[in-house]
């Protein structure tokens, strides 16, 4: 059986563990993937780690392209995702719905906690900003390096996860409360490109066109994203 390399983002780890099982099945080609957060892949990538096929954010992948590490003409956007809150299972819902809403449910947190290596963690880190909230709420912060914030609030260190809603619906014993109002946010695009140099091109060709078709919407919806 054929293998491929995938790096993706951690917010389409949940849509590709279905999605590479039936690709496999239909292709007799093994999908070996690794998520992790965008910038940490892009300092992978930088460092030379070799891979076949590449998932980013949009701007991630263009950087890539503009260095020459992904072949520009072999890319597709795959899904939206938007930025989200979560508590712990059972927990009441805060008021997101509105910026000042969101603002006094921010300040009334107890911890909040965000990622530092994702999209969502460096845009959460600039709207606190532009809100005039972010000292106060980066003292009472769990900064995670990499991995899930939802974690955090089934282990009790947080009272509130942001992250993309496709990541915080990764974790069990947690609820989404929703978006972040969507005039506060531009939602996150993220793309697959075929890695210059990969080993295996038309597989990973293959891979992408499938992931890049109608038939995988209802799975992308199901786990939190939007074609």
């Amino acid at each position: 059986m054929e293998k491929i390399r995938l790096l993706s983002t951690l917010g389409l780890m949940g849509a590709m563990r279905s999605l590479s099982s039936t690709f496999e099945a239909a292709h007799d080609i093994h999908v070996d993937s690794d998520f992790a957060p965008t910038l940490a892949l892009l300092k992978r990538l930088r460092d030379g780690e070799a891979a076949d096929l590449v998932i980013l954010t949009r701007e991630g992948l263009d950087e890539m392209i503009g260095e020459g590490r992904v072949v520009a003409g072999t890319t597709a956007d795959l899904a939206r995702s938007f930025v989200g809150i979560a508590v712990r299972a059972g927990q009441a819902h805060p008021d997101i719905a509105t910026e000042a809403a969101l603002r006094k449910t921010l300040l009334a947190a107890r911890s909040v906690a965000y990622s530092r290596l994702g999209a969502s963690g460096v845009y959460f880190a600039q709207l606190i900003v532009r809100m005039g909230i972010a000292a106060e709420i980066n003292t009472k912060a769990d900064i995670v390096e990499q991995g899930f914030t939802a974690e955090r609030l089934v282990s009790g260190e947080a009272e509130f996860a942001v992250q993309q809603i496709s990541e915080l619906k990764q974790v069990g014993g947690i609820e989404v409360v929703g978006p972040i109002p969507h005039d506060l946010q531009t939602p996150a695009v993220f793309s697959a490109g075929r890695i210059a140099g990969a080993k295996h091109a038309d597989a990973a060709d293959r891979l992408l066109r499938y992931l890049a078709s109608p038939e995988v919407v209802p799975v992308l919806r199901q786990s939190g994203l939007e074609p």
